[in-house]
């Protein structure tokens, strides 16, 4: 089996240092797992890494798409594939990275997905109101309705569309897609610390993106023409600096209410890891960098991934 090797967490644990020491220890390439971050002109509300900073690691899956463009788990799992064929062959190790569990489920357990009809139900979704897709999701699958929160309109129109055309759940494809066999030799690392802690680096993390300019990146976007309701406009610390830059609430409202989304995303996020089977948490509050690097080597050598 092909060695991988996955590094994840919540939003603000620290992941890209981590990464970067890791990547320089074994020869490895990294693939990011950032749902966001592959739009291009999206830098700052993202935390993207800058060229400068990369350390002569070659990352992939980051800037690769323009804003109106679309991306989903399916793109992402072909594309991730491709990489990992690439950096391969190069004679390097895939280090997949990010936060967005979904993709990485889906990547690990080699999970296809068939293309839906396109017959107008999709647009139809696309058009309603996110209240009413709530309660459209709530009726025919409660449990994917308590998982995926109301502003995030892609994974619930998905969720709807597939009970549509399917006569089940998207849940109960989720759990029977978790018993799958992965035909990666796989080491899936996941970074926690307090949570207290967490949500100060996080609320940290917002006020330094609104520093550097956040507002005026949401600003060129929609002044370049990008739509207030595409995918890439919802994402966090996006949709929340519209209302500011329309005047309809002031800074520290947008920035409050930023810190506040993202707090619930990171707690969303551990619950999504903490269901995941054969992850390894590595604890931030009780191990040094240099200590989780060296917990993460001898893992790898165990699993004979290095």
């Amino acid at each position: 089996m092909e060695p991988l090797i996955i590094l994840s967490g919540p939003t603000a644990v620290g992941k890209t240092e981590l990464s970067l020491s890791l990547a320089q220890a074994i020869g490895g390439e990294i693939i990011s797992a950032d749902s966001m971050q592959v739009y291009r002109g999206m830098d700052i509300g993202t935390a993207k890494i800058p060229v400068s900073e990369q350390k002569g690691i070659r990352h992939h899956l980051i800037d690769i798409l323009d804003p109106d463009e679309p991306w989903d788990v399916s793109q992402f799992t072909q594309r991730a594939t491709e990489a990992i064929r690439e950096i391969r062959a190069a004679g390097h190790l895939p280090i997949v990275v990010g936060g967005t569990g979904f993709y990485i489920q889906a990547l690990v357990k080699d999970i296809t997905f068939e293309d839906e009809p396109r017959d107008g139900y999709r647009e139809m979704l696309e058009a309603t109101d996110s209240d009413t897709l709530a309660a459209m999701l709530l009726a025919v699958d409660p449990a994917s309705a308590a998982s995926i929160p109301v502003g995030n309109r892609k994974r619930m129109i998905r969720a709807i569309e597939y009970e549509h055309y399917h006569g089940e759940p998207i849940s109960a494809l989720n759990e029977r897609q978790a018993l799958q066999e992965s035909p990666y030799n796989y080491a899936y690392f996941v970074l926690t610390m307090d949570r207290e802690k967490l949500y100060g680096r996080i609320n940290e993390r917002v006020d330094a993106m609104v520093h550097e300019g956040l507002a005026d990146e949401v600003k060129k976007l929609l002044d370049n023409g990008y739509r207030e309701d595409s995918v890439a406009m919802l994402g966090l610390g996006y949709r929340q600096m519209i209302p500011y830059l329309h005047g309809e609430c002031t800074l520290e409202d947008a920035v409050a209410r930023i810190q506040l989304e993202t707090r619930h995303f990171a707690k969303r996020q551990m619950t999504w890891f903490r269901r995941e089977k054969d992850v390894i948490f590595l604890d931030k509050d009780t191990k040094t960098e240099e200590e989780l690097l060296q917990s993460m080597l001898e893992t790898l050598r165990d699993k004979s991934i290095i």
